[in-house]
């Protein structure tokens, strides 16, 4: 498995987007919780059951610990509010990892099995996602709005120059202000009755029979692994090969990247940056799987790709609050204001994204 440090140009073939991350987590993918059985593999030890296995039991145990843990939280009798948040967040992210890991070595797995519970864990995980997701969003449109709205004015060169900008400035501002508490209103309104569906919704799922029939699989996992026939004793190449696929994939979709000096506010090209993220993520828990510990390299470029995921959305939750009906002009054009800067912010991501992307070539392959 390559190091990011090593460079490649090899550009196969892009696998369409995995069903493990259609979550809309708004936050960045934070590395896995301490697990008992993960450690750093020598290459001869590089076997189904010597490293696959114990990575699926020990995520498993997460799972199932952060489950316990977001039941004692979310007891009438508690008041643990954040601590039930976090209990979710480490229960979509061993969620992820395990239906990641069944996507990538789905042929070492019993391939009904590991594509059913993939399945049902990335059902789980979207689920859960969409309420802290909504919370997010209307925090950082709200932000935004505020900071664009603000009674700071840019600093500029000469009195007269001076006084131009701060005259057009403040009619600006004056014209961005009129709306921008109406725009705030009407942003709170939507997001937060969707996040209020959302909670419902995850409340009914965790609830719901599918949910136990999921928690029960996690369980029959973290004690036995079902393996394809065959596996055991296989060479390493079992695991380093849809390991080297994960990550060829992955440069691939970042050398398909459109580049930087390409037409800016064009939402056409974010389903690319969208997959590549997807693909990171997949290539992520291979290296944990494969190498035993999560890539430092990748955690700067994931982050970016995660923040512009939140940008996309959060311009896309502006527009189509501008398309409500009736709305004031005032309020229309705060909106629009707040439209073209998460667009600034998807553009200031990409570039992040680039500027920390360890495999240089494969942003500059023809």
């Amino acid at each position: 498995m390559r190091r990011p440090d090593q460079q490649t140009t090899t550009r196969p073939t892009t696998d369409p987007a995995p069903g493990t991350g259609t979550d809309a987590d708004a936050t960045a993918d934070a590395p896995p919780g301490k697990c008992e059985e993960q450690d750093h593999h020598p290459a001869g030890d590089l076997t189904t059951e010597a490293v696959l296995a114990p990575y699926l039991r020990g995520q498993a145990a997460d799972f199932l610990r952060s489950l316990r843990l977001h039941h004692e939280h979310s007891a009438p009798a508690e008041s643990g509010g954040h601590d039930a948040a976090a209990a979710t967040r480490a229960l979509r992210r061993a969620a992820r990892r395990i239906s990641g890991s069944l996507h990538t070595f789905r042929a070492a797995l019993d391939p009904h099995w590991a594509d059913q519970l993939r399945a049902e864990l990335a059902w789980l995980s979207g689920v859960l996602a969409r309420e802290h997701a909504y919370a997010n969003r209307l925090t950082r449109l709200v932000e935004a709005l505020h900071q664009l709205s603000g009674p700071a004015l840019p600093a500029a060169r000469g009195a007269r120059a001076a006084g131009e900008t701060a005259a057009s400035d403040a009619q600006g501002r004056a014209a961005l202000g009129v709306g921008a508490a109406r725009a705030g209103a009407l942003l709170e309104r939507r997001l937060t009755l969707a996040r209020t569906r959302s909670h419902s919704a995850a409340l009914q799922a965790l609830g719901s029979s599918r949910f136990h029939a999921v928690a029960d699989a996690v369980a029959l996992l973290a004690s036995d692994v079902p393996l394809a026939p065959g596996t055991t004793g296989r060479t390493p190449e079992a695991l380093l090969e849809p390991a080297e696929r994960a990550e060829q994939r992955l440069l691939a979709a970042v050398a398909a990247l459109p580049p930087a000096d390409s037409e800016p506010y064009n939402e056409a090209q974010d389903a690319a940056w969208h997959q590549a993220r997807l693909l990171l993520r997949l290539h992520r828990y291979a290296h944990e799987v494969v190498l035993g510990a999560a890539a430092p390299a990748l955690a700067s470029c994931g982050h970016a790709l995660d923040l512009h995921r939140d940008a996309v959305e959060a311009a896309a939750a502006a527009a189509a609050a501008a398309r409500t009906p009736r709305i004031a002009p005032a309020t229309a054009y705060a909106l629009g204001v707040l439209h073209a800067d998460q667009r600034h912010e998807v553009e200031a991501a990409r570039a992040v994204f680039r500027e920390t992307w360890p495999y240089a070539t494969a942003l500059t392959a023809p």
